[in-house]
């Protein structure tokens, strides 16, 4: 599989698998998941063959950063089951999904990438999941700093994990390394220099 079917596939199923599993007709369980052999029949239902090996390559392979800098190298956006039977989206929903991550002690800071035009709304208002179930955070500035290239200019918010769990916040973090919390209150944040 080429490069850029592996991106636009991946794309795809982001689409499927994280907003509008309908679009395919399929149903994702509560936890997010569906059997691999009926999403790959949805698929090929509707036009477009996708082979279990081109999947397994799409769920494991981390596409380079195009040349226009704009996206960062991808995360494991898909994982699955232990068994392998099933697949879902590591992170990202818009559906409801309850991925029963468990509540975990975050670091001490983390960091959360956006783009300089949201800073003065984010400062204000604090960080809110918006269309998402979950505020998504990193462990590391760089990986913020990817992130908020894809909405342009980007800046990197650092936030008070720890002060954060200290007052009862919960966070979790999904199989690929990205940190989750319902939201983050504007005095959690502080702007990176």
């Amino acid at each position: 599989m080429d490069e850029k079917r592996t991106v636009r596939t991946s794309r795809m199923l982001s689409r499927i698998l994280r907003h509008e599993p309908e679009r395919v007709g399929i149903a994702l369980d509560p936890a997010g998941w569906v059997r691999v052999d009926v999403l790959l029949g949805a698929l090929a239902a509707r036009g477009t063959r996708l082979t279990r090996a081109e999947l397994d390559h799409v769920v494991a392979t981390i596409p380079p950063c195009p040349p226009s800098g704009r996206r960062g190298p991808s995360k494991r956006r898909f994982a699955y089951s232990p068994d392998g039977l099933s697949i879902r989206a590591s992170q990202g929903h818009t559906v409801a999904v309850d991925l029963g991550l468990a509540a975990t002690e975050p670091p001490p800071v983390l960091f959360h990438g956006t783009a300089t035009r949201s800073l003065e709304a984010i400062l204000r208002e604090g960080l809110r999941p918006m269309a998402r179930q979950d505020v998504h955070l990193s462990a590391d500035s760089d990986t913020a700093t990817r992130v908020g290239s894809r909405h342009g200019r980007p800046v990197v918010l650092l936030v008070d994990a720890a002060a954060m769990a200290a007052a009862g916040h919960e966070f979790r973090v999904s199989a690929n390394g990205v940190w989750l919390t319902d939201a983050v209150p504007p005095e959690y944040l502080s702007r990176r220099l």
